[in-house]
């Protein structure tokens, strides 16, 4: 499977998301503004990999600083790379877990490999977790066979591999289902404005074997009247204590419509994704983004000149729409405040 993120010895080196489906290309970030300037333009995407990515921006940001300022700078470069994007946990979650393995160390030299020694672990770990989100979303979907055996599924945005590490969040239990010999068919949302699902989803999807149909965000409601999808799965960028989630733009729609369609609406999430200090997801803060990813989208201008934008990258689904919460700890079911609490201790 593809790696989105790996540390070659002196960089941390970046599957270019900006490129594709139709180049391939890595990029090595060796400092903290590089890396602050790929989260930025999603060059690295995806809550659970910006967390990862994040953690090796602190390293690069610090590991020449001089023992005496040391303590300064590391503070400097955390506020930093925090100001990259306001909406995903595992962001800030990242970079005070680094800020507190170096802070614990007897020396500035000793911080710096404990850092690095973190964002490496992190690494692994990723990967552990996802698959185990996979394992048991597995569990949930095999049952949803069709007269064919086939697991028809559609998904919103890019909670794939190329989210995380290397599994997914979203896609981790089509990927475990199929080392187990599962058959798996997704629709993929398009999911404007960026066209994450068309560019992203389908290209991963494609590369790793998995059947996938890419369709315009409106048309979800034709492909769930019709019978195709046997259940809806995304991921989420924060889950908030009443749980509800914060995902891409147009995924509050598509739990909409799967709740009048009677279509089950999982949703995929590592721990670190839940912060239970926001009570609801009202206190998500929403990035908004540059308007002419709308009206100039990928170079051509599809708006009249000067006309007002809205661009919110993110929505906030409630709790009462999403079926169950699908996490590498089980998954679990409303009331989602005592659950999710009861989780995270």
């Amino acid at each position: 499977m593809l790696q989105t993120i790996t540390w070659t010895g002196t960089a941390a080196r970046l599957l270019d998301q900006t490129k594709l489906p139709t180049e391939t290309v890595y990029v090595n970030i060796t400092d903290e503004r590089q890396m602050w300037d790929a989260i930025q333009r999603l060059v690295i995407r995806g809550a659970p990999a910006i967390g990862v990515a994040a953690a090796f921006g602190v390293y690069l940001g610090v590991y020449l600083t001089p023992d005496d300022r040391f303590t300064v700078r590391l503070e400097e470069v955390c506020r930093y790379l925090a100001t990259s994007r306001p909406t995903a946990v595992n962001l800030f979650w990242a970079i005070d877990r680094v800020r507190r393995v170096a802070q614990s160390a007897k020396s500035p030299q000793s911080a710096k490999q404990k850092i690095l020694d973190e964002a490496i672990h992190m690494l692994d770990e990723d990967n552990r977790v996802c698959r185990a989100i996979g394992e048991h979303g597995v569990a949930l979907l095999e049952p949803l066979k069709d007269a064919t055996g086939q697991i028809n599924l559609l998904t919103h945005c890019n909670a794939g591999g190329l989210a995380t590490v290397q599994f997914g969040t979203a896609l981790a239990p089509v990927y475990i289902g199929k080392e187990r010999g599962l058959k798996f068919h997704v629709y993929a949302d398009e999911t404007r404005p960026l066209l994450q699902g068309s560019r992203i989803t389908a290209y991963e999807l494609q590369q790793n074997g998995i059947p996938v149909t890419v369709i315009c965000d409106s048309m979800a409601a034709t492909v769930m009247r019709d019978g195709k999808v046997a259940a809806v799965v995304v991921g989420t960028d924060r889950v908030a204590a009443n749980g509800d989630v914060a995902n891409k733009i147009g995924t509050l729609g598509v739990a909409i419509l799967a709740k009048h369609f009677g279509i089950p609406f999982y949703v995929a999430a590592p721990t670190s994704s839940i912060d239970l200090a926001l009570p609801s997801g009202d206190q998500i803060p929403i990035e908004q983004r540059d308007g002419r990813e709308v009206s100039h989208g990928f170079g051509r201008q599809t708006a009249p000149t000067d006309v007002d934008i809205h661009n919110p990258a993110f929505d906030v689904t409630p709790a009462e729409l999403v079926t169950a919460i699908i996490t590498e700890k089980g998954v679990i079911q409303a009331p989602y405040p005592r659950h999710l609490s009861a989780l995270m201790e």
